[in-house]
């Protein structure tokens, strides 16, 4: 049996109709781009007969995918086939997609039909859809909860119909890993012509089984994965493509199953998923996760200084994430504290460590999370409060309409004022050019978040947002129930930190000079 496992993505089609608001037509390309650097195998575009912007985009994703093959989901009837047809047929290569309900409750209570009409309407539009293509795969609905019998029957025909892969969904999440892999491995034992098409699975998320179902499945037989980028879908969403990847990757050598994967790819395609379609990544979410990587026990980060696979089975770099990061939290020890000094450039001969630990501690009880330029601020026993900032936002005005927006601030800076405008487009884009235009800081926003911190329209909005200047990392947020001053107190909230950074590194040199 052949060891690669195909990567079939259906961010675009499945993940896609559960989004509160559809994606335009430029951002599916967006995605499909990012799915194909990714070294996806097959990108399920969408379902072109549902919607006139549907097919478009499924056209134009066709058009321009070169390196995966671009596929459509059709039911089982010839409009919907056609659909896909005509909106793939500009592309060299393309898979056409169609599907009926196999389970009992479905057959019955949906379909209202008896089975062996259903397994007519899945030949019959097998065979259509072969008229457009050889590439052509065949899903049994709700297969999860289908009798082995029924299922081993559709199978068989299917193949013989002319369908070269068939996808074996567990369309509801309702299976237990074991039951689910019994399934294949029943298929595989029963139906005679088993070999002359590829076994798929497509697995959702309602038990939080997906990612261990498919797995599962992989073991029995299966070599091609259905998933999406961070696992988006219906309900409870989709597989993991991430997810999936890693665990081929990471237990390769017990497996015995490889993939096309770019994994290097991984955390950028998920990041410009979660910001296209608005759908952020919990924080604890595996591989791609903010804390996927990160260490905030002591006892954790002291084996990760001494060695990192202690606690990482998988390096960020192999996901494309930079780092692994060591949280300076209450719980960390002495060691990461020196680790950290030692990484900002100071010597042991520097600082105090029991002093600055334990100043370090009470700050860390106070805010939660330490950052660089706090270390440097407890060595240099500098404090920093809301009277002593340096930068103010005394005045705000945006206005945003059309294509663009435009924001006017009057920044005080010390005893300086200065009021400057600038457009953008969009609101904060145009209020964080306002800001950069009235300070003589160079720095970059390369990260930005809003979330909600209540309920109802009176609600708060915290801004939370990373500031790269001079090669380090700056961390503000802000938090009033106007996100878009929100947003302009959290970047005024690092030009601070940034500042107090400044006044340190004068007192550095001056000390350096003076010896």
């Amino acid at each position: 049996m052949d060891n690669k496992v195909i990567i079939f993505d259906t961010t675009l089609r499945d993940g896609e109709q559960a989004l509160t608001a559809s994606l335009s037509v430029h951002e599916k390309l967006q995605i499909a781009q990012a799915i194909e650097r990714l070294g996806v195998d097959i990108i399920e575009a969408g379902f072109p007969v549902s919607s006139p912007g549907d097919f478009d985009s499924v056209k134009q994703i066709a058009k321009t995918v070169k390196n995966s093959i671009v596929c459509g989901l059709a039911r089982a009837v010839e409009g919907d086939i056609k659909a896909c047809a005509d909106a793939l047929s500009v592309a060299d290569q393309f898979r056409i997609h169609t599907f009926i309900s196999t389970s009992d409750v479905h057959v019955q209570q949906k379909l209202r039909k008896d089975f062996s009409d259903v397994e007519a309407m899945a030949i019959h539009a097998i065979k259509y859809a072969r008229q457009f293509t050889d590439d052509v795969e065949f899903s049994c609905e709700d297969a999860g909860r289908t009798p082995i019998d029924n299922l081993c029957r559709m199978v068989e025909n299917a193949i013989k119909a002319g369908a070269n892969t068939i996808n074996i969904p567990d369309t509801v999440g309702y299976t237990l890993p074991n039951e689910f892999g019994g399934i294949i491995t029943n298929l595989f034992n029963r139906v005679p012509n088993i070999d002359k098409a590829i076994i798929s699975v497509h697995c959702h998320n309602d038990l939080g089984l997906a990612v261990a179902n498919s797995m599962a499945a992989v073991q029995a037989g299966a070599r091609q994965i259905e998933c999406t980028i961070n696992g988006i879908g219906e309900r409870a969403g989709n597989c993991s493509l991430e997810e999936v990847a890693m665990i081929m990757k990471t237990r390769q050598e017990f497996l015995g199953v490889h993939t096309n994967i770019n994994h290097q790819e991984i955390a950028r395609t998920s990041k410009l998923v979660s910001q296209l379609c608005n759908m952020p990544v919990q924080l604890n979410k595996a591989i791609v996760g903010g804390n996927a990587f990160s260490h905030s026990s002591g006892i954790h980060q002291d084996g990760m200084l001494k060695a990192s696979n202690t606690y990482e089975i998988m390096t960020p770099e192999s996901v494309g994430i930079a780092k692994t990061k060591l949280n300076l939290t209450s719980r960390s020890g002495r060691h990461v504290i020196k680790h950290r000094m030692e990484s900002l450039g100071y010597k042991e001969s520097d600082y105090e460590l029991e002093k600055l630990y334990s100043d370090f501690l009470a700050l860390a009880d106070k805010k939660g999370q330490v950052f660089d330029d706090d270390l440097e601020a407890l060595l240099f026993n500098i404090q920093q409060k809301d009277d002593q900032d340096y930068y103010h936002l005394n005045t705000l005005n945006v206005q945003s309409g059309g294509d663009f927006a435009t924001a006017s601030i009057k920044l005080l800076s010390g005893e300086y004022s200065q009021v400057t405008s600038a457009t953008g487009n969009g609101p904060v884009d145009a209020l964080y050019r306002a800001i950069k235009a009235a300070v003589d800081i160079d720095f970059e926003v390369t990260d930005y978040k809003i979330s909600n911190k209540g309920s109802g329209e009176d609600g708060l909005g915290k801004a939370d947002i990373v500031v790269t200047w001079q090669g380090r990392n700056f961390h503000g947020y802000g938090l009033t129930t106007d996100v878009i001053e929100a947003s302009g107190l959290a970047l005024i909230h690092t030009l601070n930190s940034i500042h107090r950074a400044q006044a340190i590194a004068e007192i550095k040199e001056a000390r350096a000079a003076s010896n």
